[in-house]
């Protein structure tokens, strides 16, 4: 148990240290931006890809269930799978890829300067590395994975569409008067606030887990690991209170 208040202690000592003042902004400015193309362009193909089929087979699943159950309307599925992809698939499941992805490579490339002493060179020549290192990979990913869940719920709407009218289920008048019946703006509202945090949790968590590496690349490994673990399982546990406290 201690070592766990340790643990947290630490972390929000490194989340506060990232607050700070930059000797440089320009430099700053430079590295976030580096960090959002890397984060947004080099997630995006595989983003695209996991939201447009897991659309359509959401689609292609309910509207199977929808069929079976009868005297149901098929229009219905337009708004099943509209609340679907804003409320939960497109924020979680964008977050859970990006955990394994943009998470691992953020805990490896700390760790890698960890061990190599690029770091500690930095802190040497006055650089606060928190501020440097920390902070763009956060305010990246705070800005990117919102984007990116947009980008899910259309696409995951698109897939939807190909789904359900390549599989007979409804046609696309049924499926866009779904879409449009009773829309609430609240959804959108809870899906921003789900993925702004969940960019903050993989970013902030991966970045600790790198910045603390002790030992050679086994370690990195292992931080690596931990990172995704960590990430994924406090992504979950988030996801559950917002849709407790908001919905």
């Amino acid at each position: 148990m201690l070592n766990i208040f340790e643990i947290f202690g630490k972390y929000l000592l490194l989340l506060g240290r990232c607050i700070s003042r930059p000797e440089k902004a320009q430099m700053y400015w430079k590295e976030t931006f580096r960090q959002a193309h890397e984060i947004g362009i080099g997630s995006l193909v595989i983003i695209a890809i996991v939201a447009t089929f897991i659309g359509a087979v959401t689609a292609v699943q309910f509207s199977y269930q929808l069929k079976s159950i009868g005297l149901v309307p098929m229009w219905w599925m337009g708004s099943i799978l509209r609340k679907s992809m804003i409320l939960e698939l497109a924020p979680t499941i964008s977050a859970l890829l990006l955990a394994g992805k943009v998470g691992s490579n953020i805990a490896s490339e700390l760790g890698s300067m960890r061990i190599s002493e690029q770091i500690d060179a930095y802190e040497i020549m006055g650089v606060n590395t928190p501020a440097y290192l920390v902070g763009p990979k956060i305010l990246a990913s705070v800005v990117v994975v919102p984007m990116l869940a947009i980008i899910a719920v259309f696409l995951g709407i698109i897939g939807g569409w190909l789904g359900g009218v390549a599989g007979g289920y409804f046609s696309t008048a049924e499926y866009v008067r779904g879409l449009q019946d009773m829309f609430m703006t609240k959804d959108l509202n809870i899906m921003l606030i789900k993925s702004t945090l969940f960019g903050f949790i993989i970013s902030s968590i991966s970045c600790y887990k790198g910045f603390y590496v002790e030992g050679g690349a086994i370690e990195i490994g292992k931080a690596s690991t931990q990172a995704v673990v960590m990430s994924s399982i406090v992504v979950i546990i988030v996801n559950f209170f917002v849709a407790f406290l908001l919905l």
